[in-house]
């Protein structure tokens, strides 16, 4: 995938994240833990995961939701899983 289309990826996916814990998408950093940091439950981080599979049409294996958590671990699967 090309760069500059993955940053636009990026954008869409951090933007979908902040609607679903209803954090401010500027307030949002790449860094920030889910659980920790956020405040993320369960049923959001549900809701994240099946959200990114819907609009990349990609499947996350169960072994691998407990490993995302944070955005740049979103990214890093997508980077990996979307070509």
């Amino acid at each position: 995938m090309a760069k500059d289309s993955f940053v636009e990826v990026k954008k869409e996916v951090k933007k979908k994240v902040s609607e679903i814990i209803e954090v401010d998408e500027n307030k949002l950093k790449d860094e920030s833990k889910f659980v920790e940091d956020l405040g993320v439950d369960s049923m959001m981080a549900l809701e994240i995961v099946a959200s990114i599979e819907k609009k990349y049409k990609i499947s996350i294996p169960e072994v691998d939701i407990p490993k995302i958590r944070c955005l740049n671990d979103i990214y890093e699967l997508l980077e990996k899983t979307i070509k």
